[in-house]
């Protein structure tokens, strides 16, 4: 018996001296001591929780190299590989998580649109549930902070900048021609529907060196990658007739959507203020197709079609027979990205698109015809170093060939166009000191051939995060935009306009709802000037033009306090002034509102199975002269007041009813005057009020989607 104690003694004790003790303390960057920390050996049973003063003590019987690891929720898990007998008496801090949600976004000048947004402002399906939107993804971006009501045209003016001065990318791709022609004071719409977009990103200002020739703002719309199921969408409008499908297999997936719009039926009940010798057709048609490889790298393709003819006559107190105005106009848009993780930490993101615009315009007896074919290519590197800092970089190159024929009454011809080709790199890096602060630096560089320039583009944001709730942001960027294709084709010998974005931000976000202000100037140089009353080909260009755009936005947003309702309300302060143009001298231009409100508001009501929503738009008067007076647009316009309504009755769970009315008080707005180019025998001139070709809009339809789970509908699509 006592041999065997004896051995079970020596046996113990080789057995203590086998164990290490691997021991230390975990505290955060600032010192505080992280309770309940885990750590452990990989690969092994072996670990503990740290106790409240962040220390640690386990035995281990492993021997050699080990990998020691140390994870908590919110903070950069700590790895080590070391020989177990070090591992002793360690201090390790442990560095914040700057993935988490809760870490610091930078946002300055930028709205997100997207379920996977860490801060989101507006989600996919408010884009089209917005009643004054009328289904566009421009209308309801003019909701936002930031973007001033110019109704008569129904493109993106942004900060005291022109709707040419917003930028629009698909997946990343430069759309050249986003929106479809119209005549005078009858607002243009998107090209693009809303349906295959997963989300959106609107950047007022201040936006990254990745993109380029955009003075004002920018708008990203990222197409879905992966649909979740198979499905068809019917619609039957006042306008016309809409159908969409999905189909998936193994790793593919194809989406299509078409619509086919005729205004003559509706123009029969509801006439309007122009003659149509044509009523306005269109045809749209836009696909996805996806594939996942087996490295889970993505392939997308996006094409869209669009056909719009029209022939209207408008009244004009300078043409005794009204000012006609033809237009047929063809639209191919190709878009393809792919995306792809390799390496260590490496991404690529490539992808090009190829625009082709084909335009036959009739101005009274006068025949334009434009034709533009334009390409963009792109190329871009990221490279996560670590969780504090990364990088990414790339090179694009963009090509445009513009050619118009203008044949006059008297069949004079004329040909005017041109090429343009910018080839741009940029550079960026994303430095998180901590998941409170961060930084994003970066440049932009790039060369004009057709103006035979180089720019460079300096562009910097950053972002603190105060406490839970809070941050605030800055952001500073030089923009460069070559001159519009209107000065162009006519004359080459310019410099780029630019402008330089200074802006600061405080955003403070909890569950259901967001605070927002933001503040900003913008200084612009080199401006194009000309000698005439519109740009011709005899006109005298220069860029000696100058201007300023200062103001601030204010956005606030809540979702569910009140019970099933949503509501969002914006408004924008702006100051600016401008010299460019014919501008004789500096001025507020005439699509700059000083004031401008928005306020959405949506809410469903369970026992009429039905969303009801409204959306209230004010904007104070815009410049114009007066030629009556002393002075260059010394004149405004009264204040613009708007009051839309929506409607969507769910009869059963895949059959929906809509709908909608624009301005439906019928506030009688006016966009400014046009003038008698004579004097009347006392030397005043007459003149007319431009105003909308109808008071109201009405739209109704009936939605209907086919699917296998026979729940899903079209409601969060209206």
């Amino acid at each position: 018996m006592k041999q065997l104690l004896y051995l079970l003694c020596i046996i113990s004790q080789f057995s203590l001296i086998a164990q290490n003790t691997i021991s230390g303390k975990v505290t955060d960057t600032k010192n505080n001591p992280i309770l309940g920390a885990n750590v452990y050996l990989d690969g092994t049973y072996d670990g503990t929780s740290t106790n409240e003063k962040g220390e640690f003590s386990f035995t281990t019987s492993e021997k050699g190299t080990q990998t020691l690891v140390i994870s908590f929720v919110s903070f950069e898990t700590f790895i080590k590989t070391a020989n177990v007998i070090s591992l002793k008496n360690l201090k390790i801090k442990l560095r914040d998580d700057v993935n988490s949600l809760d870490a610091v976004v930078i946002n300055a000048g930028t709205f997100e649109a997207g379920e996977k947004a860490k801060v989101t402002v507006l989600k996919p399906l408010d884009i089209v549930t917005t009643a004054s939107a009328l289904g566009d993804v421009m209308g309801a971006l003019q909701t936002l902070p930031g973007t001033s009501t110019v109704d008569e045209d129904g493109r993106l003016f942004v900060r005291g900048g022109e709707a040419e001065e917003t930028q629009i990318f698909i997946d990343g791709i430069r759309v050249f021609t986003p929106y479809t022609p119209s005549s005078n004071n009858i607002p243009s719409r998107g090209r693009f529907s809303p349906f295959l977009f997963k989300g959106i990103a609107f950047s007022t200002g201040g936006y990254s060196a990745e993109y380029g020739q955009a003075l004002s703002s920018l708008l990203q719309l990222n197409t879905i990658d992966e649909p979740v199921e198979e499905k068809t969408d019917l619609s039957f409008m006042t306008l016309g007739l809409g159908v969409g499908n999905t189909q998936i297999w193994d790793n593919n997936s194809f989406s299509i959507n078409t619509s086919y719009i005729n205004l003559a039926p509706y123009q029969e009940a509801f006439p309007d203020r122009n003659t149509y010798k044509k009523p306005v057709q269109s045809l749209n048609g836009e696909m996805v197709f996806r594939h996942k490889f087996k490295n889970q790298s993505l392939l997308k393709m996006y094409g869209a079609f669009s056909y719009t003819d029209f022939d209207v006559i408008q009244d004009d107190i300078n043409y005794e027979d009204g000012f006609r105005f033809g237009l047929k106009n063809r639209n191919l848009y190709f878009n393809t990205s792919y995306k792809n993780k390799f390496g260590n930490n490496w991404r690529l993101e490539t992808g090009f698109s190829f625009t082709n615009d084909h335009s036959n315009i009739k101005i009274i007896e006068d025949v334009v015809t434009d034709n533009e074919n334009s390409m963009h290519f792109k190329v871009k590197l990221k490279k996560s170093f670590s969780n504090q800092f990364k990088i990414s970089f790339g090179s694009e190159y963009f090509l445009t060939d513009f050619d118009e024929d203008y044949t006059t009454d008297t069949n004079q011809q004329y040909t005017y166009g041109f090429n343009n080709n910018i080839f741009a790199s940029f550079v960026e890096t994303d430095i998180f000191f901590s998941k409170n602060l961060a930084v994003k630096i970066g440049i932009r560089a790039e060369n004009s051939e057709l103006l035979n320039e180089f720019t460079l583009s300096p562009r910097t944001s950053i972002a603190y995060k105060v406490n839970k709730n809070a941050q605030f942001s800055l952001a500073y960027g030089q923009f460069y935009q070559n001159p519009k294709n209107e000065y162009l084709k006519f004359n080459h010998n310019f410099k780029a306009e630019n402008t330089s974005h200074l802006i600061a931000n405080y955003q403070h976000t909890k569950q259901g709802q967001i605070f927002r202000i933001e503040a900003y100037f913008k200084d612009y140089k080199n401006l194009v000037k000309y000698n005439d009353n519109y740009a011709v080909y005899t006109s005298n260009f220069n860029n000696n033009g100058e201007g300023y755009a200062k103001g601030f936005d204010v956005f606030w947003r809540q979702n569910g306090k009140i019970k099933n309702t949503d509501y969002w309300v914006s408004y924008s302060y702006l100051d600016a002034e401008r010299e460019y143009k014919n501008y004789p001298t500096t001025a507020t231009p005439n699509f700059a509102s000083k004031h401008n409100l928005s306020v959405v508001a949506k809410h469903w009501v369970e026992n009429w199975k039905s969303q009801i929503g409204f959306s209230y738009n004010f904007a104070s008067g815009r410049t114009y002269t007066n030629p009556n007076e002393i002075g260059f647009l010394n004149n405004k316009t009264k204040n613009y007041k708007s009051l839309s309504l929506n409607w969507a009755y769910l009869i059963d769970q895949q059959k929906i009813l809509y709908f909608s009315a624009s301005n439906v008080l019928g506030t009688q707005n006016v966009f400014g005057y046009n003038y008698k180019n004579t004097a009347e025998s006392n030397g005043n001139f007459n003149r007319q009020a431009i105003i909308p070709s109808a008071d109201r809009f009405f739209f109704v339809g009936f939605f209907w989607t086919i699917s296998d789970n026979k729940k899903t509908n079209q409601l969060d699509n209206l």
